[in-house]
């Protein structure tokens, strides 16, 4: 391992985490299958190998889908609150080793060392919000139009659950979908990124040891990896009813199309083209910080980075010189290394789409306010570092109206009232997050409003990055609809079954209809 790695205790998360140089791709368990070809795991952080993954073939994924489907059987006969235990224990186990696994996050990622933990965070977050949840499956009585009946509306397991998650939350999404459905009597298949595929193995083990400890089926959690092709036979299965998706919108329409086609289920949660309106009375104090750590945080690869600052034109070049001033203290370099304030990029692919992005915003007429760049030199070996861009631009710009996952911001003016700037904010395909800086409670009452924000997320004096577990979590238009997380989230791990009861001696019928005999 590098040198690099050994200084942060990578070597050392990797064994408390029972991670090996090579691992098995496919498991349910504590039993590993596939002798595929092999994924590579190489850091962004100083581009050295952190280990090798066995994709999953055909035969190994039946194996894996059948086994699923026996625990399935088994788990959902588990009463929702000892499912709930199961789940507090799992979170626990992730208190213990919050540490290790956060570091893992942050060098296999390369987001900051403080992100890694905060993922993590959220990963025991919602085992606590799901542990709670097990006790409030809660369904509905609901009066009857006809005397000596009662109406109710229970909910049931849908089955076996495929998450298909991307590189940028290794282990968040995965557990924001995995708590709640195992509470809910589900079992689960996760297909990580191949951009990410270590924390995938980290986290089974981690549950694994969990289930054995419990005497519990081994198919309650299964891995599975590889690329599109695995993830093809996941959303073509029809013994997966739900299908989870993180990742773009180009993705999450292939996917939507297919399990729909198959009148499966899908929970898509895809791109974002998120903005932050600043108004005349804003408080530089919040908005600096908050569009900042928005739009560098994680290398601006989260789906609520901020992509674009709307500004009105009263406050516009305080507002500008305040961050680009900001934007001359952010430290660049090892994310582990808890000084500096962004890493990299995830490969050199993500810097290629980076570099193109910032010409096309220059061929369309952008101005360049902080240039980018790729970063050279000691520290910057592995070529996926780069400088967080800020670019003047307009809204109706190609290249604004597409989410670029990298450090790129696009300053733009609005004037008139706060109705120009919603419009601006609205203006693009995706949906997720949007917030906006104001002390006038007018505007931000607007803002809310049925006619303010379309998007999934909309926040008031907080930026468009970081969200809390009790809330739903997903947004609208091409975003994709989806809702995981807090709220009521936990139904689209259900099935609804509505229930009526005659406990009288006749049979009316419904609408007062005769059937006389």
């Amino acid at each position: 391992m590098a040198t690099a790695a050994n200084k942060f205790g990578i070597e050392s998360a990797l064994e408390k985490l029972g991670v090996n140089q090579i691992n098995k791709g496919t498991s349910t368990g504590s039993n590993w299958f596939s002798e595929g070809d092999m994924i590579s795991s190489y850091s962004p952080v100083d581009g050295k190998l952190i280990g090798k993954v066995t994709t999953t073939s055909r035969e190994d994924y039946d194996r894996v889908i059948d086994t699923a489907q026996a625990a399935y059987k088994e788990w959902r006969k588990v009463p929702a609150p000892q499912r709930g235990e199961i789940v507090r224990q799992f979170g626990n186990k992730l208190r213990e080793l919050k540490e290790p696994l956060g570091q893992l996050v942050s060098y296999e990622m390369g987001k900051s060392l403080q992100e890694g933990y905060g993922e993590v965070q959220e990963m025991i977050d919602i085992c606590d919000f799901a542990v709670g949840l097990s006790r409030q499956l809660n369904g509905q009585t609901i009066p009857s139009e006809r005397p000596g009946h009662v109406m109710r509306e229970q909910w049931h397991p849908i089955g076996i659950v495929g998450i298909i998650s991307a590189f940028n939350f290794p282990v968040a999404v995965w557990s924001w979908n995995t708590a709640l459905a195992w509470i809910c009597g589900d079992v689960c298949v996760w297909k990580a990124s191949e951009k990410s595929p270590i924390c995938s193995i980290a986290c089974q083990n981690i549950i694994a040891a969990i289930l054995k400890e419990n005497n519990l089926p081994e198919g309650i959690s299964c891995i599975i990896n590889g690329d599109y092709k695995v993830g093809e036979m996941m959303t073509t299965d029809t013994r997966i009813p739900l299908i989870s998706a993180t990742g773009s919108t180009r993705m999450g329409r292939i996917v939507g199309a297919t399990v729909a086609e198959r009148f499966g289920k899908s929970l898509l949660e895809l791109g974002g083209n998120n903005a932050i309106i600043i108004t005349p009375t804003a408080d530089l104090k919040v908005v600096v910080p908050g569009a900042v750590f928005g739009a560098v945080g994680t290398a601006g690869q989260r789906c609520t980075s901020t992509r674009r600052l709307i500004i009105h034109e009263s406050v516009y070049d305080k507002v500008r010189d305040a961050i680009v001033g900001a934007y001359g203290q952010i430290v660049i370099g090892n994310p582990l290394d808890e000084t500096k304030h962004m890493g990299p990029l995830i490969d050199k692919d993500a810097v290629t789409m980076y570099l193109a992005a910032i010409e096309k915003a220059k061929a369309e007429g952008g101005k360049v306010l902080v240039e980018g760049g790729v970063l050279e030199g000691e520290g910057f070996e592995s070529g996926c570092y780069v400088k967080p861009a800020i670019i003047e631009a307009e809204n109706h710009f190609e290249i604004v109206q597409h989410e670029t996952f990298a450090p790129i911001l696009y300053l733009m003016k609005y004037s008139g009232d706060v109705k120009d700037a919603i419009d601006i904010q609205n203006g693009v395909a995706q949906g997720l997050s949007s917030a906006i800086m104001t002390n006038e409670m007018k505007e931000a009452e607007r803002f809310l409003s049925y006619a303010g924000s379309d998007c999934g997320i909309a926040n008031v004096n907080i930026g468009t990055s970081g969200a809390e577990i009790g809330g739903a979590f997903g947004g609208e238009k091409e975003t994709g609809g989806g809702r995981e997380s807090g709220s009521d989230s936990w139904k689209v791990y259900m099935r609804r079954q509505t229930n009526t009861v005659n406990y009288s001696d006749e049979l009316p019928l419904a609408q007062g209809i005769k059937f006389d005999l």
